[in-house]
């Protein structure tokens, strides 16, 4: 008979195999729980199979159903393992805008806040979000967003575009569907809700109904890695509640969708403000509106600042003065995050001047100086060069005649440097603008609608304008060329910038 102590001595390595063996096992399924979470992979119910009638026709009238629903949460997965993107946040289909979380081991410079349009994307950076993004607060922060231009149909760009791509305000053909265009794949659950998991082309009806394809031309719609079409989890009531598929750049992604969270969503400034009720002014708001131009004309003119995104990328703010009687504006502007440079910008009745010149070290916003320095290269024009000088010169021109009564509408009320304001927006000759105009009729702020769909604000405090913003006028970089070489009014032409 062996020793005893042999079993016993055997004892405690058994215990370290049966230990390191459970831990094997918890270790597998958490990764084939995870790796589950990010395919969304069904389990097989029955063999795939070409669409019945009903379910083509559910899978036709899936992204209406979106639609009509207005909003949605929604949580996105994007890409997998060390390189996954998580968004978390809401849709709102009616505007359009998104509004989400971002953050994961592969989000990289995009961690923070995003609100977007499908055409324009700000983004609020927040690098301490590293794992997984919260869901955002309702209202959003007022500070610290910046345009960005993304690269279409990648990253969060792609995203994008999918979200903005699973809803459609109308039915196309169900025929290709029925006709072998899609295949039935089986039966899964969301949310306690038994679905059908559809397989079929984006989108699935044709591209009938005017989708939009996303922030900078952002397009979902491209064929799948190895050619698989995407994958849409439809309920018995044709409502999409899960999607799955592959971006241009075959990076895989699964959007699933919340139709029981769906709040109110409030634009930052840049994409337009908190929503509002339209109406057209009352006789008192339309009087108002009409002695603008009196009452900005006898006033003392207003300092001014500046917070303009334009194009793709220009995050601009500056600051500086404008005087109705006069007919001056006087600004410096800068880029954000761009350090060593600023530009200072004239606009009066003879047009538009400009001249770049550099930025002591540690001024972070520095105003423009006083008087305006007469040498330092200003280049002329005749016409606003672009948005900002649109911006600029519609602010001047409030002083002239009143806008359109028919061409305006009360957006909503509001508050600006704590007083209340209504919103008016004008729709004129291509321009959307847009005044905050107080009870006194003093227009707190003025805003301008940017070819990328984001706003431009100009915002105003009245007040005395400091000596010096009203000098002669500074000198043209270079000779001045002869009046006859271009009619004054023209681009580019002879003016006067003072």
């Amino acid at each position: 008979m062996p020793p005893v102590a042999s079993v016993d001595d055997s004892a405690p390595g058994r215990r370290r195999v049966t230990l390191v063996a459970l831990g094997v096992v918890a270790v597998s399924s958490a990764v084939a729980l995870v790796a589950g979470l990010l395919s969304w992979t069904p389990a097989p119910t029955e063999a795939a199979r070409a669409l019945t009638g009903d379910e083509a026709e559910r899978l036709a009238a899936a992204r209406v159903a979106t639609y009509r629903d207005v909003r949605a949460g929604v949580r996105v997965v994007l890409g997998t393992g060390a390189g996954r993107t998580d968004l978390i946040g809401w849709v709102d289909w009616s505007r359009p805008l998104a509004y989400l979380g971002v953050g994961g081991p592969g989000a990289g410079r995009d961690r923070g806040l995003v609100q977007a349009t499908p055409t324009a994307v700000v983004h609020r950076p927040d690098p301490t979000v590293i794992v997984a993004p919260a869901r955002p607060p309702l209202v959003p922060p007022g500070d610290r967003w910046r345009l960005r231009s993304l690269p279409a149909g990648r990253g969060l760009a792609g995203a994008l575009a999918v979200l903005f791509g699973l809803a459609a305000d109308r039915t196309g053909a169900v025929e290709p569907l029925r006709a072998g265009g899609g295949r039935w794949l089986g039966r899964d659950t969301v949310g306690g809700e038994q679905v059908d998991v559809l397989q079929a082309a984006w989108p699935p009806t044709g591209r009938t109904d005017g989708t939009p394809t996303g922030p900078a031309g952002a397009s979902p719609g491209q064929p799948t890695a190895g050619g698989a079409d995407p994958r849409w989890w439809v309920d018995r009531d044709a409502r999409l509640r899960r999607w799955a598929g592959r971006l241009a750049d075959g990076l895989p992604i699964t959007v699933e969708l919340d139709h029981a969270d769906r709040p109110a969503l409030w634009p930052v400034d840049a994409l337009g403000g908190r929503s509002g009720l339209p109406r057209a002014p009352t006789d008192e708001e339309a009087a108002r509106l009409g002695r603008l131009a009196t009452r900005l004309r006898t006033g003392p003119g207003a300092a001014v600042t500046v917070a303009a995104p334009l194009g793709g990328t220009a995050n601009l703010r500056g600051t500086g003065w404008l005087s109705w009687s006069a007919g001056v504006a006087y600004l410096s502007v800068a880029e954000l995050d761009t350090l060593g440079r600023r530009t200072l910008l004239r606009r009066d009745r003879a047009g538009f001047a400009r001249a770049d010149v550099p930025v002591e070290p540690g001024t972070a916003a520095p105003g423009p100086p006083l008087p305006p320095p007469p040498d330092v290269g200003w280049r002329l024009a005749g016409r606003p060069a672009d948005e900002l000088d649109m911006l600029v010169d519609t602010a001047l021109r409030a002083g002239g005649p009143p806008p359109p009564a028919d061409a305006t509408v009360r957006i909503r009320g509001d508050r600006r440097a704590d007083r209340p304001v209504d919103v008016f927006e004008v729709r004129h000759r291509g321009q959307c603008l847009r005044y905050w105009l107080d009870r006194s009729g003093f227009p707190r702020r003025l805003e301008l609608r940017t070819a990328g769909g984001a706003w431009a604000q100009l915002d105003l405090t009245p007040g005395p304008l400091p000596a010096g913003v009203t000098p002669p006028a500074p000198k043209p970089a270079g000779p001045k060329p002869p009046r006859a070489a271009s009619p004054p009014g023209k681009a580019g032409g002879p003016v006067r910038a003072g």
